[in-house]
């Protein structure tokens, strides 16, 4: 069994989403070896071609194309591979394709005993990160989803720019499923300790219900309008992946809300599902109980209603 090296990442799936998060990574500087896999070898290795070009503007690493033989080693390997989404298709629309293609992927990666840090972030991304733990076989803290770090991303964005502050000085989650029901947890929401109605009247914002209804929407829908647009979103996605690995690699334990298997929280057993977790070194350490009202815990319990009667779909069909 191969030790990990803490310096090295795989990418798996060089599509728009895999070669940018490829990109954002060399720039990270975060790793010093990195090795792109696709079912295309040759798109592979253009891409790796491209981005290495850059490297004399960068910091040293050894970007190349490989195999699943090359990842053994790897501190985190990163799962893009996937169907895209298309306009009008929903994240959930895609969960036959990618279980399928997940089912030729993921026991490469099992019978290489990979010690590292299984990130996966293709969608429906709650579906296939369950996918990816009952294949593998790995320990389910070891296997993270990508979540709804950037729909939570987006929602502070998109606060910030409503009351006209450093978006990095509101704090707020989107939780649930990264898709339809995902909901935003308003009632523990603030503006550097500060409540956000509070903050918000404070800015001379009174219509409380109505705002927070426009952002939700512009969050829940902002895929779908990129990809009406331009037919796929890929650098929002690359910069989130590029946050995970941050945590994982510097054992930051920072609070990121991943998917990850629930075990209990709010009652919620044998689903993955996005809460804000402390993200380090081993994966998720633990996941937060964030207060929810009841409205909250209500939304929430329907959202993971929903991936459950996925699960039972490739259970069923899929035999995972």
């Amino acid at each position: 069994m191969a030790k990990v090296n803490i310096r090295k990442a795989a990418m798996i799936g060089c599509g728009f989403v895999g070669s940018s998060s490829a990109f954002a990574l060399m720039q990270s500087g975060l790793f010093s070896e990195m090795v792109m896999i696709d079912v295309n070898r040759e798109k592979a290795e253009g891409e790796a071609m491209d981005i290495a070009h850059g490297l004399p503007f960068a910091r040293p690493i050894e970007l190349y194309a490989g195999t699943y033989d090359d990842i053994v080693d790897a501190a985190i390997i990163i799962v893009t591979a996937g169907a895209n989404q298309k306009p009008d298709e929903t994240r959930l629309d895609l969960i036959h394709k990618n279980v399928e293609v997940f089912k030729t992927i993921i026991p490469e990666i099992a019978k290489r005993h990979c010690e590292g840090i299984l990130l996966i972030v293709s969608n429906p991304v709650d579906i296939l990160t369950y996918t990816a733990i009952r294949l593998s076989g790995f320990p389910a803290h070891r296997v993270i989803g990508s979540g709804t770090v950037l729909d939570t991303a987006r929602l502070k964005y998109l606060i910030g720019e409503h009351i006209n502050v450093d978006n990095r000085s509101v704090h707020a989650f989107i939780i649930g499923e990264h898709g339809d029901s995902e909901l935003a947890a308003w009632s523990s929401a603030n503006v550097s300790g500060v409540g956000l109605d509070r903050f918000c009247e404070m800015r001379g914002h009174f219509a409380h219900e109505e705002s927070e209804h426009k952002i939700y929407q512009e969050v829940k829908n902002s895929a779908y309008e990129i990809i009406e647009r331009k037919q796929a979103t890929y650098y929002g996605i690359a910069m989130a992946v590029k946050r995970i690995c941050e945590c994982i690699i510097r054992n930051e334990q920072s609070i990121l809300p991943v998917s990850s298997m629930m075990h209990g929280l709010y009652g919620m057993e044998d689903v993955v599902v996005s809460m804000p977790a402390i993200v380090g070194k081993d994966g998720v350490e633990d996941v937060i109980p964030i207060a929810l009202d009841e409205e909250e815990q209500k939304k929430l319990g329907e959202s993971v209603a929903v991936l459950k009667d996925r699960i039972e779909m490739i259970h069923r069909e899929h035999g995972i």
